[in-house]
């Protein structure tokens, strides 16, 4: 029998608060009726009492813990830091940072989830500024993990080849992937193509100095053809792919609902075609793959959809089990401080006419 693992949940962020959250332990038990996690449930007793209860949730494994103390989701992180103390996001965190829980799962303030993550469980190495986030991606060959899709603007080289190494760990413990193909994101795949800083990575991934199946750079078309297993960019220009990716569904979405719907012999076509079209409906829903854990930190932390719902949730759930139950944070860590022991050789092979490259 496996270690039982205690995830921690903020029931009071997201648009739906405990019913989604208690409604995800339920979904999440139902389609892993094994899995023998707990767990510790943060916000307002009295309401996720009532979910526990409309659920028939069995009352061992679920710890309910009070507050009515709630970070808004229009709440700046920098409020949420001065004001969150006690409140259910900063202190389903806390059971993170001492060791009473493997993972925190929360639909909350993004920005509020990152400050107080940030400050209670550190980031993971010296050299890590913010975390990332990391969105599974559907593609035409499985799941794509892609990241940063909105924490790190601005990003230097070291900083993608740190969010390739927690990449490719991450795709590893959550999706399985053995050996995960790598690319870096860039307006064209020629060599001289792209800014500085990404040719820069590109030329550092390249050389072979990490243990790293790097393809090289990879285009926008890419992403969905899953021509690699992780694609690594800055959290600009993910943000922007993510919110035209999910724009681009739903126009979809609408114009072929429209077209089914437009006549009888169009609606008699859509019912021929209804299982395939569920199938595909399931392929791109966002519950179907909700759950985008915050990497680099010291401490796994996942973040859900505000909107999601119960089945998203769980989906989330599972994220952070697969997580803690994987070597995803001793892999990352050794690979972190061997990119540091890298890059400090390769500063001293420039300064003398040898770079990593060079040397190969």
């Amino acid at each position: 029998m496996s270690k039982t693992l205690v995830i921690s949940l903020d029931a009071m962020g997201g648009d739906h608060g405990p019913s989604v959250v208690v409604g995800g332990v339920a979904d999440y038990l139902k389609a892993h009726p094994g899995s023998d996690l707990r767990f510790v449930v943060h916000g307002d007793a009295e309401g996720i009492e009532a979910q526990v209860r409309a659920h028939r949730l069995p009352a061992d494994r679920i710890d309910i813990r009070h507050t009515d103390k709630v970070v808004a989701m229009d709440e700046k992180p920098a409020q949420a830091l001065r004001r969150g103390k006690g409140s259910s996001l900063w202190n389903a965190i806390e059971s993170v940072k001492s060791g009473e829980a493997a993972a925190i799962v929360s639909a909350g303030n993004t920005g509020a989830l990152m400050a107080i993550s940030k400050l209670q469980l550190r980031m993971a190495a010296p050299g890590l500024e913010r975390p990332a986030i990391v969105a599974s991606w559907p593609t035409l060959r499985g799941i794509t993990a892609v990241l940063d899709v909105g924490a790190n603007i601005d990003c230097d080289a070291a900083q993608l080849i740190e969010f390739a190494i927690m990449g490719e760990a991450f795709q590893t413990a959550v999706h399985g992937t053995k050996r995960p193909t790598i690319g870096l994101l860039n307006v064209g795949s020629e060599d001289m193509k792209g800014h500085e800083q990404v040719r820069e990575a590109h030329r550092l991934l390249r050389s072979g100095a990490f243990d790293l199946d790097y393809h090289g750079f990879v285009e926008g078309d890419d992403i969905a053809k899953g021509t690699v297993d992780v694609i690594v960019t800055d959290g600009f220009t993910g943000n922007v792919a993510l919110k035209t990716a999910e724009g681009t569904a739903r126009f979809i979405s609408v114009l072929l609902k429209d077209a089914l719907m437009s006549g009888l012999p169009s609606r008699l076509g859509a019912m021929m075609a209804l299982p395939a079209l569920k199938k595909m409906r399931n392929r791109i829903d966002p519950n179907a793959i909700n759950g985008g854990p915050l990497l680099g930190l010291n401490g796994i932390v996942v973040k859900s959809h505000g909107g999601a719902s119960a089945y998203g949730f769980g989906n989330a759930i599972r994220v952070a089990g697969d997580l803690a139950r994987s070597d995803y944070m001793t892999k990352v860590s050794a690979n972190l401080k061997r990119m540091t022991t890298v890059l400090e050789e390769d500063d001293a092979g420039s300064a003398s006419g040898t770079g990593v490259e060079a040397v190969q």
